[in-house]
């Protein structure tokens, strides 16, 4: 898909304004971060990313780096309190809803020990953590107030604290 597809399918998938908001900046953003190949074509991009942080950050409470590897279709879902590390990476058609963390796990002398893999197709529901070099699988569902520190199987329901397998989906 080309750069305006993409735009075009990320208003396309998001039904709330705020999602529309946040995920189209971030696909614009991103698009220009991921060009950049050295300090001098940063510096040249460094309005747009400001712009980006202004606008989801401070206004819109939510926090995604652009550096963040997002595949296409994102979906969140009223996007307040979303923060995810810069090193996460997710997968294609993902929904997010409000006040979700996905997050590096660190030690006590503060390294980093990895952060989350969001394989394609997952749900995860309002006020879940996700936190650690854990794979949550395609076609997962994370519900709503859920710790996740393990990994999560393909089509499988988890929810808890911590997540709990709830059941399989079903597979047709």
């Amino acid at each position: 898909m080309g750069f305006l597809k993409d735009i075009k399918e990320d208003i396309k998938n998001n039904k709330s304004f705020k999602g529309r908001i946040i995920v189209v900046s971030y696909t614009i953003t991103s698009f220009f971060r991921k060009r950049a190949k050295n300090k001098f074509a940063l510096i040249l991009i460094a309005p747009i990313i400001i712009f980006y942080k202004l606008i989801t950050d401070i206004i819109l409470g939510c926090e995604i780096p652009a550096s963040t590897k997002i595949g296409r279709g994102l979906i969140i879902h009223h996007g307040r309190a979303t923060v995810l590390n810069k090193n996460v990476v997710i997968g294609n058609n993902v929904t997010l809803k409000h006040n979700t963390t996905i997050g590096s796990k660190t030690d006590l002398e503060d390294q980093d020990l990895g952060s989350p893999n969001i394989e394609d197709k997952v749900v995860i529901e309002p006020h879940s953590i996700i936190i650690g070099p854990i794979t949550i699988g395609k076609n997962a569902i994370v519900g709503a107030g859920s710790v996740v520190i393990k990994d999560v199987e393909p089509y499988s329901i988890v929810a808890g604290n911590p997540a709990r397998l709830i059941r399989k989906i079903e597979i047709d």
